[in-house]
């Protein structure tokens, strides 16, 4: 897949997208302010450059190797695949999963059926929970997923997405880098030690993932007020993310959005109206 992070909003008429920015993208070192007038079909909110996060303003450039955050609606999608140049990219239809735990079980649960999954578990016993659990289609292997001869026999060469989700951190950034030099094009890593994940991010192994992390937007959710429907971490981008609800006669109504005044670290990434 060319999206390292997808989120939705208000039902899903509001998508939010984190993507890479390669040698192929036609928005590199252009002024946001120069990329399109009023009618462009996105919004771009954050940019994680290294180890910072830009809230951009008009006059900020979209470089090499940046993660771009766009806001769209579901129709434009294809429109942010050809600016950011990804559209040679193929469509996942392969997925090996290494470790066979709590994540790799929802994410096994939550893959389009079209998709054709392999999860490699070294735990005979995890082995015979994930054929319990898990659909026929799921293909369980009992093995060692470090074992490069193994994950070359099942196929690695020919998969477009390689999840590495086991209990150690440092496993699955070195698998997921081996994956990578492999050409498999989507590696995903889950690292708990916050330590690494900056290292993690400039190996340039793919998306990185941490159970902390996404809880805390969950728990940062519950303290703010009732009207914020929905909070996303942007997971290593220190952001957040809110859905508010927007009650009458409330301050914000006031005026244009261009004339809000708001702090230079918030950004309005878009607006459903009776929808």
């Amino acid at each position: 897949s060319w999206i390292r992070q997808w989120w939705e909003f208000c039902g899903g008429a509001l998508i939010l997208v984190g993507v890479k920015m390669r040698e192929t993208a036609e928005i590199l070192n252009t002024p946001l302010c120069e990329l399109g007038g009023l009618n462009t079909p996105y919004h771009v909110v954050a940019i994680k450059r290294d180890n910072e996060t830009i809230i951009p303003h008009g006059n900020d450039k979209i470089l090499l190797n940046d993660i771009v955050y766009f806001t769209t609606t579901r129709k434009y999608v294809p429109y942010i695949r050809k600016i950011v140049g990804k559209e040679h990219y193929a469509d996942v239809q392969n997925v090996i999963i290494m470790g066979g735990g709590r994540i790799a079980i929802r994410t096994a649960q939550c893959i389009p059926d079209y998709m054709k999954v392999k999860i490699i578990e070294k735990d005979i016993n995890r082995c015979n929970r994930l054929t319990d659990l898990l659909n026929d289609r799921i293909m369980i292997i009992n093995g060692d997923g470090r074992d490069m001869n193994l994950l070359l026999e099942e196929g690695l060469k020919n998969t477009e997405a390689f999840i590495a989700l086991t209990d150690n951190s440092e496993t699955n950034i070195l698998s997921c880098l081996a994956a990578k030099r492999m050409g498999v094009n989507k590696t995903v890593a889950e690292v708990e030690n916050i330590d690494y994940i900056s290292m993690a991010e400039s190996l340039d192994i793919g998306t990185v993932i941490n159970k902390k992390l996404i809880t805390a937007g969950h728990i940062y959710q519950m303290m703010l007020d009732a009207d914020v429907s929905n909070v996303k971490c942007l997971t290593f981008a220190d952001a957040e993310v809110a859905e508010f609800t927007v009650k009458e006669k409330a301050k914000i109504t006031e005026h244009q959005i261009k004339d809000l005044k708001l702090p230079v670290e918030v950004n309005i990434g878009g607006m459903i109206r009776n929808g």
